[in-house]
């Protein structure tokens, strides 16, 4: 299985690309990179950006399935309307490419990758390295989380796999 996680976010947005390794069980760092946004740029123009940039990525990687980080509370209504927009682009990204989203809360996300849900953002980053056997961070915190998604996402359809059909 191959996963394409989005960090949505509205000066940077993380993606990263994962492969399920079924014969070693190993997971398989493709991709990953941040799409920068120009503070010049009117709102239109950012997401237009953004709804190219993540289009390209998903036509060049060929993603089974896409994950999604889902919205949070936030205190600043200007800022969760903002991110709200991003989202709707990457959200908009995949459907118009016919793939399917999973999405998954920002605990749940820390929980998959650190086994502790309030992780800092450093040991979220030091788990990806250490899971996806990386050399070096990815290029940013956005695309270390974008790669925390894929696997989050793995880690969920390995267990769902696991339990076998619900009766």
């Amino acid at each position: 299985m191959r996963v394409l996680g989005i960090d949505c976010g509205t000066e940077f947005t993380g993606f990263g690309v994962v492969d399920d390794d079924p014969r070693t069980a190993q997971l398989l760092h493709i991709a990953a990179g941040t799409i920068r946004l120009n503070k010049k740029q009117n709102t239109s123009q950012r997401l237009a950006h953004i709804f190219a940039e993540l289009t390209a990525q998903i036509e060049l990687h060929q993603p089974d399935i896409i994950a999604i980080e889902e919205v949070f509370f936030s205190a600043n209504a200007k800022s969760a309307l903002k991110l709200g927009q991003v989202r709707g682009v990457a959200l908009l990204a995949a459907a118009l490419l016919e793939k399917p989203v999973a999405e998954y809360a920002p605990l749940s996300i820390k929980s998959a990758v650190v086994g502790y849900g309030l992780a800092a953002k450093e040991q979220v980053q030091f788990m990806v390295m250490r899971l996806l056997k990386l050399d070096h961070q990815p290029d940013s915190p956005d695309a270390a989380d974008a790669l925390a998604l894929c696997i989050c996402h793995l880690h969920c359809a390995q267990t769902l796999a696991a339990q076998g059909p619900v009766r």
